[in-house]
């Protein structure tokens, strides 16, 4: 899998919704794969959540939303960075660049 961007939110989290509306599009043009985790989709968020708990292990300092950039999120994960809270696109989109290089 390439390198892939989960982002942890809520389904209660303005924020969160307001960066739906871009956010996966962002991630796709740089080439990366999406997975939207909503803390209240119990399936997937055990699917991902030790990857979750390796940068928060108790969540006391995510941001909402919480986009991880990470390798093999399904696998062997490697965490490469991270996107905190909400941006407009543009600043989402360099922050996002940052990480991946």
């Amino acid at each position: 899998m390439p390198k892939a961007v989960l982002k942890f939110s809520s389904e209660d989290c303005g924020i969160c919704h307001k960066m739906s509306f871009y956010d996966a599009k962002v991630a796709d043009e740089l080439g990366l794969t999406f997975v939207d985790i909503k803390m209240q989709d119990t399936v997937t968020y055990r699917k991902y959540r030790q990857v979750l708990l390796s940068q928060y292990p108790d969540k006391a300092d995510m941001g909402w939303p919480t986009y991880l950039v990470c390798e093999e999120p399904e696998g062997d994960f490697k965490v490469l960075g991270e996107v905190k809270g909400g941006h407009p696109k543009g600043e989402f989109r360099k922050r996002l660049q940052a990480v991946i290089g």
